[in-house]
């Protein structure tokens, strides 16, 4: 049932917390035979057991708050899909897509999932039965490798939308992170994966535009190649925005949100879409806040942002790497109703 990171997960982080009680214990102990030494025997030693004593038992009820969460993100967590209706209202929207529903999901990772989970399935699922104009998907549809998208294909092939699915790549599907011994091995695994959007009927979009016709009124998706500090840069934003300024409309996928403020700022793109940074697949709520140690990492992490009349989305993700489990960070299918006015 649990793979071997969820175990890890699972019965190391509640140890940890254990250990740093019981390293709290220890100095509280070492203040024990100090005072002993310089006060009469018996003199407050117990109180001083007391407190060693209070502090095991708090270190057991706080380990089981780990536990407790990381099994939730991972039986339940992961697979708890949320719905995200965002309206993205705009004065040069034409005419005909005013009302369009777009489905923007991004971080599948397919190679994440147990080939006999019903997860990807489940969320397919609730991805039609949002009644989609426009399927975007932002990036990363494996971890690594072009086979771990396989066994998902029949699936993914029957998602449908009367205007189309269109997708990019994000910083995984390049392979980059596993190690190749021959660089023609790594090129072909690209090319298949590639193969595998097309087979599923998603058109990859590699810095490069199309038009979304409408009723007779057209709009600009564009898709640039990953982007993003610290990783190898494909994308050329510049070659992606070439022959898009008679829209009047424009959507940019683009897998990294730090693409947003470094190159798309000032382009006069009117939304982008990204993903990449999963919500760190962690988040809690206070007072109706989210927080979550992505926004330690990227200044924007999750939901609609806006800068001076430019838009950018960031979805959570579908799927999971790493910590095989989502807690307070559900994974996400984003509902961008476009709205003209």
């Amino acid at each position: 049932m649990f793979s071997m990171a969820a175990l890890f997960f699972l019965f190391f982080l509640p140890k940890v917390v254990i250990v740093l009680f019981h390293g709290l214990e220890d100095m509280f102990q070492l203040f024990r035979w100090s005072w002993w030494k310089l006060t009469p025997a018996g003199e407050a030693s117990g109180e001083v057991i007391s407190r060693t004593r209070f502090l095991s038992q708090i270190g057991l009820y706080a380990a089981a708050v780990p536990f407790i969460g990381v099994l939730y993100g991972i039986t339940k967590g992961r697979r708890s899909f949320r719905v995200e209706q965002v309206p993205v209202r705009a004065a040069n929207l034409p005419a005909a897509f005013d009302g369009l529903r777009i489905v923007h999901i991004s971080d599948m990772h397919l190679g994440s999932f147990p080939k006999d989970s019903d997860i990807v399935a489940r969320g397919v699922d609730m991805i039609q039965a949002q009644q989609p104009d426009l399927i975007l998907f932002t990036g990363d549809l494996v971890n690594d490798y072009a086979d771990e998208a396989e066994p998902w294909i029949p699936l993914l092939s029957g998602l449908d939308a009367p205007l189309g699915k269109y997708s990019i790549l994000g910083n995984h599907d390049y392979s980059d992170y596993a190690y190749w011994s021959d660089p023609a091995a790594k090129v072909a695994n690209l090319d298949l994966l590639k193969q595998h959007h097309a087979t599923m009927g998603f058109r990859l979009l590699l810095d490069e535009h199309v038009p979304i016709e409408r009723n007779g009124e057209r709009i600009g998706l564009l898709g640039c190649q990953n982007w993003g500090r610290g990783f190898q840069q494909y994308g050329d934003l510049g070659r992606t925005l070439q022959g898009t300024e008679t829209f009047p409309f424009r959507i940019l996928m683009t897998h990294d949100p730090t693409h947003w403020e470094a190159q798309v700022w000032g382009t006069g793109v009117d939304i982008t879409l990204s993903g990449h940074t999963h919500g760190a697949q962690f988040g809690v709520k206070i007072n109706g806040h989210t927080y979550s140690p992505a926004q330690w990492v990227y200044k924007h992490w999750a939901g609609l942002y806006e800068h001076e009349g430019q838009r950018l989305y960031v979805n959570r993700g579908f799927g999971f790497i790493g910590f095989p489990g989502r807690v307070g960070m559900p994974p996400e299918i984003t509902v961008l109703e476009l709205q003209r006015g």
